[in-house]
């Protein structure tokens, strides 16, 4: 076996492994949020500790934005001593729980060598995916394939009746981040508000701990015993630590002010008959930026959830193409046929908003709205002219 190679032999060698999940606690960076896990594997006898977890990943590797975008990230798993481990997270200011797993010696045994063999720089290396092959999901998958029988959580994890979808949990432990989590709103599409299940649900770390915390190791003999012994804290999650964007200028704060700014000089235009193309352009030069991310995804990720994604109907690359053409006519306060359309689409949009398969941020709907307006005002200024 990989872990006991250049041991001695013997069942207190094998008595003396032990190891536990590690669940450590949100950071304030989007990619934090959702906490961390990992395994301990200490070896008593030999004075060996030290920590796997498969969350390894380089900022500086070339297009890593891009790759990460695509869905072509790849992690790696890492290694670590039990020590510097801790220190980090003492030091960053997150928590770390431990539930030391009640394994056999056979089973500890074959878990360790599977984690060794997975640490291999030939097997470290592999395809990320956020909800569905993660730093959380690997652990999990690699306690299950371990144990002699299978994981008995006491509950049907298939079924879909949670009430839960990808989006509402990622919302949730967005909490006090509105930035992050109106970014992460945007690129997700209607996918992530379908129902998932409970199996689905343990991407996020701290429902591994939750279910983990009261599974059964059911043996192929019919007895059961608890997967995990009680769980104990670690490093405590400090009282005075709070969200770095919890406060401060919001999105919704920030799409109500320009909606205030688009409204009042849309007025005023009207009032003076004149078309203002300069806000136009700009409004409209940003919607198209801004739909590029979710065009983008929706055309070449592999990511499974940001697909279709119905906020191409206010954000899309359209904007920039028909920008030239549609400012000409504005500008002579000429009857767009795209502004026409534009306030088409939108109306619905709003008057949809509600019914469509897919959840959006609130500040949305005045970022929408402030289209709609300049919309609306080309076709109030065209018919004005016409008369």
């Amino acid at each position: 076996m990989l872990w006991m190679a250049g041991m001695q032999a013997g069942a207190a060698g094998e008595d003396s492994l032990r190891i536990s999940l590690l669940t450590c606690g949100a950071g304030d960076e989007i990619y934090s949020l959702f906490g961390h896990t990992a395994l301990r594997v200490e070896d008593r006898t030999t004075g060996r500790d030290v920590v796997y977890h498969y969350g390894v990943f380089d900022f500086d590797t070339p297009n890593f934005a891009l790759k990460f975008a695509l869905g072509e990230t790849d992690y790696q798993m890492g290694m670590t001593s039990y020590k510097r481990f801790l220190s980090e997270y003492a030091w960053l200011g997150r928590s770390v729980e431990q539930q030391v797993l009640d394994l056999t010696p056979e089973e500890a045994r074959r878990l360790a060598d599977r984690l060794a063999e997975n640490y291999r720089p030939e097997n470290r290396v592999y395809r990320y995916s956020y909800f569905y092959d993660n730093c959380a999901t690997r652990p999990r998958d690699q306690v299950e394939q371990a144990v002699e029988g299978h994981v008995d959580y006491g509950r049907d994890m298939e079924s879909r009746a949670t009430g839960q979808t990808f989006r509402s949990i990622m919302r949730h432990y967005a909490e006090g981040h509105p930035w992050s989590r109106f970014g992460m709103d945007f690129c997700l599409g209607s996918k992530a508000d379908e129902p998932v299940n409970l199996r689905e649900t343990m991407f996020v770390p701290f429902n591994v701990r939750d279910y983990f915390a009261t599974a059964q190791i059911a043996a192929p003999d019919g007895t059961t015993r608890p997967l995990t012994r009680p769980t104990e804290t670690l490093v405590p999650s400090p009282d005075t630590r709070t969200p770095q964007e919890d406060q401060g200028f919001t999105p919704l704060r920030a799409a109500l002010l320009l909606f205030a700014a688009t409204a009042g000089a849309t007025i005023y235009g009207l009032k003076r008959k004149r078309p203002l193309w300069g806000i136009d352009a700009v409004l409209f030069a940003a919607a198209g930026l801004a739909g590029i991310i979710p065009a983008f995804l929706v055309l070449f990720s592999q990511h499974p959830a940001v697909s279709p994604n119905y906020l191409l109907l206010v954000f899309h690359p359209l904007h920039l193409l028909c920008l030239p053409w549609m400012l000409r006519r504005v500008s002579q306060c000429r009857r767009s046929r795209y502004m026409a359309a534009n306030f088409t689409v939108l109306t619905l949009f709003i008057l949809l908003w509600a019914v469509i398969p897919q959840r959006f941020d609130l500040a949305v709907l005045p970022l929408a709205c402030c289209l709609l307006v300049r919309s609306g005002s080309n076709l109030v200024l065209s018919c004005r002219k016409q008369d």
